[in-house]
């Protein structure tokens, strides 16, 4: 089996996992702030900042995580079809 470093294609695929982590930690974390506020905003009567930050924290990590999710599929699929075929 090639590695990453010799192989452009493994290289590249290697580069969009990072790019792909990165996303979801971020779309998550995003989702976490989101549930935070939610909570004390809650808890303290909800004003316009608190709604704010939920509503933005939420498109925020939607936008992030649903392209990262599709791609971390497909990174694993590739590697997968590479593994099975020997490749």
């Amino acid at each position: 089996m090639t590695s990453p470093a010799s192989d452009p294609v493994r290289a590249r695929r290697a580069r969009i996992a990072r790019g792909v982590l990165l996303a979801q930690r971020a779309g998550y974390g995003l989702f976490a702030v989101a549930v935070v506020a939610f909570v004390v905003g809650f808890a303290t009567g909800f004003d316009d900042t608190f709604v704010t930050v939920v509503v933005a924290a939420l498109l925020a990590g939607s936008a992030l995580l649903a392209p990262a999710i599709v791609l971390g599929y497909a990174v694993k699929a590739a590697e997968r079809d590479d593994r099975e075929h020997g490749r």
